[in-house]
């Protein structure tokens, strides 16, 4: 009878999702779940349509409600992370101020400054919670689906010794979108995918030994295949490798497909995720206001549906009954990949099973995709460090640092957004209180302006001697 504590659970949606895979899985049927959040009202909602189902199906579950977040955890088992800090106003900030400033991104919540500032006000919460988890239940394993992904497992791995993997959607829906451009069903391709969280690289694709990355590289030169992931069938063109998230968070991990009008018409241009500006954010937004007034799940069908293709119920079953599990990911780099740095959150193969969550030895990725990645590390890594030690330094040289950010604005223009996105996210950033960005303002040089008399540099004297003689023959 384990324990399941479920911190956000009035995420609407996702956590629907999550109940109903853990109630439709048999070894988890007898599992208490302890939904928790700030808000009452959302919770209720969401314990009553889960009794209706546990009602209806028969099933000896248990399901209660607290906004106190110790109880929650007390004795759990497994907790499952989903809570988004400051919400969908946040949100629009992360967006909106990048955007004002010429940063165009499409979801905004994992890399770029709406990524460092959303892990800026998410990691206190962990640190928090993870102080509470080694008191109450030591022994818990924490599945986190909270973004910016890779940021908060890195804080995470860097802060405490709970046992904890990030999950993340990327690799088994990239998988079907494969599956369908090389005509073979998933369940007979074998791959390898490694790397980093939403650029992990597809290493292998083989069916019954039999490489099928060139009927993949031939298919997405045609055009019916490459307008549905244009930025994704780009980067393979050039760099030989798939990998996992759509074209519109790809296209904000990378400096060539946002930096101005010409790259978002060529490879942003389609609707919805196919990377539009504020996509992500606009449909959080239209869905708060939808259900702001609606009880959702009072239309929902009392029904279990089958499991989805979340990674949580069977990670948990596979812990709890022994049944072997394969899935992706985030996990610290304990020498995994081994051309990416010790201390980095990397997403890679594991085996989950009664001995806990095993990971595979990748060893060193293409030396190239291993570049792609390093550049986000760095950016995850400035960015979990400014949370953990309230440094608006190193938030402004996280954001600096990304590689988006940099194809579009001065270090001047950064340092002014950053500081315009810390004063409107003050109320969630309380490791910051007292510290400020310094401001830098531009030195104007007068006309006829002489530098100062300094010894050339021994290279450019060189340069000059030559010159001169140059000049002189």
């Amino acid at each position: 009878m384990a324990k399941i504590a479920i911190i956000g659970a009035g995420s609407i949606v996702f956590c629907k999702t999550l109940l109903n895979d853990m109630l439709a899985t048999k070894a988890l049927e007898d599992s208490t779940y302890v939904l928790m959040d700030l808000s009452m009202e959302k919770l209720e909602k969401m314990e009553n349509y889960i009794k209706r189902v546990i009602n209806k199906n028969n099933l000896p579950a248990k399901v209660y409600s607290t906004t106190d977040r110790r109880e929650a955890l007390k004795d759990a088992d497994y907790v499952i992370a989903m809570f988004q800090v400051g919400g969908v106003e946040a949100f629009r900030i992360d967006y909106e101020i990048p955007m004002k400033y010429g940063v165009d991104q499409c979801i905004a919540d994992s890399i770029g400054p709406g990524g460092v500032f959303r892990a800026l006000r998410t990691i206190p919460v962990f640190v928090d919670m993870l102080r509470e988890m080694e008191e109450l239940c030591p022994k818990a394993v924490l599945l986190n689906y909270v973004n910016p992904m890779a940021t908060v497992c890195l804080a995470i791995g860097r802060i405490s010794n709970i046992s904890f993997v990030g999950l993340c959607h990327g690799v088994q829906t990239t998988l079907d979108l494969i599956a369908r451009y090389v005509g073979v069903d998933k369940e007979e391709i074998d791959y390898v995918c490694a790397g980093i969280n939403h650029m992990a690289w597809f290493l292998k694709l083989e069916k019954d030994g039999k490489d099928l990355y060139p009927i993949l590289r031939e298919n997405i030169e045609k055009p019916e295949y490459y307008i549905n992931e244009k930025v994704r069938c780009e980067v393979m063109r050039h760099f030989g490798y798939f990998m996992t998230e759509s074209t519109g968070h790809l296209s904000e991990y990378l400096p060539w497909f946002r930096k101005n009008k010409k790259a978002l018409d060529l490879y942003c241009d389609q609707p919805d995720f196919g990377g539009a500006s504020g996509a992500y954010y606009k449909w959080c937004n239209a869905i708060a206001q939808k259900y702001k007034e609606v009880d959702f799940l009072s239309f929902e069908s009392d029904d279990l549906e089958p499991r989805s293709k979340e990674y949580c119920s069977y990670v948990i079953e596979a812990l709890e009954t022994g049944n072997v599990f394969k899935f992706n990911g985030n996990v610290m780099n304990r020498g995994y990949i081994t051309n990416l740095p010790y201390d980095s959150c990397v997403e890679v193969p594991i085996y989950a099973d009664r001995s806990g969550l095993n990971p595979v030895v990748i060893g060193n990725l293409p030396s190239h995709l291993a570049a792609l990645n390093q550049s986000n590390v760095t950016v995850q890594s400035l960015a979990a460090e400014a949370a953990l030690k309230g440094d608006p330094e190193l938030a402004f040289s996280a954001i600096a640092m990304d590689p988006l950010t940099s194809s579009v604005l001065t270090l001047k223009e950064i340092r002014d957004m950053t500081i315009e996105m810390f004063e409107a996210h003050k109320a969630y950033l309380p490791q910051f209180e007292g510290k400020t960005l310094k401001k830098v303002d531009i030195i104007h040089i007068p006309e006829g302006t002489v530098g100062v008399d300094v010894p050339l540099d021994p290279a450019l004297a060189i340069v000059h001697r030559f010159t001169k003689l140059a000049e002189n023959k």
